[in-house]
């Protein structure tokens, strides 16, 4: 907390002015950055573009670098290759209270004794405004974060979501060019977290500033980045819009990590315009659509999405079935999870493989479930399915 509290007041100083940026051009370009800790590589050579206006999102497990990346954006770490380029202009020698950017941090770190409205005012204060305009922009953050009523209450007299909401208004007070979120929803229980994130969508578009938020939480990425860079080991593994980070993963390792997924290790046995057959140990053979780029040996993986996974008593038709080459598993269900909106069933198929396949309750009734026990066909289409290398 100390520490943190230490950067808030480093970073609230006057910041030098930087040009606005060409809107053909990214407003923030990292290029070859590297971080290293002793000999371990926080951050390995990550080379990324985010423009002016977008909500990206660094998404990643514990250690990946994604916050490292964040404190070097900041400048609260400095880079030991690279550059970070704001504008057109290198970022990476200037301290932290000369970049037209701000971070809020996951902790909030908020100064314990001044009030809501002294704490957004804060580097308002220290960057020299004048009291009129203090308090003007005060008033304009309060009401654009609706903290109306709560500006006189310490940080000890607020819940995690007005001191969130505090810390936002804070950071967003002195109009940076881009704004940093480490983690900002992390102490919110559900409800809240899914309200605030719509709250900080909206926030962000009215404001139409670059914002740059990193997680843990897939959902939470899914749902407020317009992209999401997908961090591992201090690399980017991917970066891709939402939806084609969940439909069109680059890697296994992506697959496994965004969302719920089927894998299934086999050989490639046949190929056809847009098709291949692909022979697996414990689950026959599947037809899968051929992959946009070549794969690089025979020896892949076969993802497919829980919801893309069809169970019924019977199967498909069998002319549907020769029609669309519809891959068709039997087994039993050896566990269905009600989850409200969905039905998790795992099924245990006859070659032996486990199976999980996500279904829509549709019906307020379980007239359409499935039990412990029952014997289905589990089925999907060739375009269901994602084909990797192994």
């Amino acid at each position: 907390m100390a520490e943190d509290s230490a950067n808030i007041e480093i970073a609230v100083k006057p910041a030098t002015p930087v040009p606005l940026p060409d809107p053909t051009t990214p407003v923030l370009r990292i290029e070859g950055l590297v971080k290293a800790f002793g000999s371990f590589r926080a951050i390995d050579g990550v080379s990324l573009d985010i423009h002016s206006g977008e909500f990206f999102a660094l998404l990643g497990p514990s250690g990946c670098g994604k916050t490292t990346l964040l404190r070097m954006l900041a400048g609260f770490e400095t880079p030991d290759e690279g550059r970070i380029l704001l504008a057109g202009n290198d970022i990476a020698p200037m301290l932290p209270h000369e970049r037209p950017v701000n971070m809020m941090f996951q902790n909030y770190a908020l100064f314990p004794h001044l009030s809501a409205y002294d704490n957004i005012a804060f580097g308002l204060r220290r960057a020299g405004m004048a009291r009129g305009e203090i308090a003007s922009r005060v008033a304009e953050m309060v009401a654009l974060v609706r903290l109306d009523g709560l500006e006189k209450r310490k940080p000890d007299q607020l819940s995690g979501g007005q001191k969130q909401r505090v810390a936002l208004a804070r950071a967003l007070a002195r109009r940076p060019q881009v704004l940093l979120l480490d983690e900002p929803m992390a102490a919110l229980d559900k409800k809240l977290r899914e309200s605030t994130q719509t709250e900080l969508m909206e926030l962000q578009r009215r404001l139409g500033m670059t914002f740059i938020i990193v997680t843990h939480d897939q959902d939470e990425a899914m749902t407020v980045a317009n992209r999401i860079g997908v961090m591992d080991a201090g690399r980017l593994e991917q970066v891709a819009t939402p939806r084609r980070l969940y439909e069109e993963p680059a890697s296994r390792w992506i697959a496994e990590f965004v969302g719920d997924v089927n894998v299934f290790e086999g050989e490639v046995t046949g190929r056809e315009p847009h098709r291949l057959t692909i022979a697996t140990g414990d689950t026959g053979e599947i037809v899968a659509a051929a992959p946009l780029m070549p794969l690089s040996e025979s020896a892949v993986v076969v993802a497919i999405r829980p919801e893309k996974v069809r169970l019924a008593r019977r199967g498909p038709a069998t002319d549907a079935l020769s029609a669309h080459a519809i891959n068709r598993m039997d087994g039993v269900v050896v566990e269905a999870n009600y989850l409200g909106g969905t039905t998790v069933y795992k099924l245990k198929l006859d070659g032996g493989a486990i199976v999980r396949a996500a279904a829509a309750n549709t019906a307020r009734l379980d007239v359409d479930a499935y039990g412990v026990g029952h014997r289905v066909v589990a089925w999907f289409t060739p375009d269901d399915c994602v084909v990797l290398d192994r």
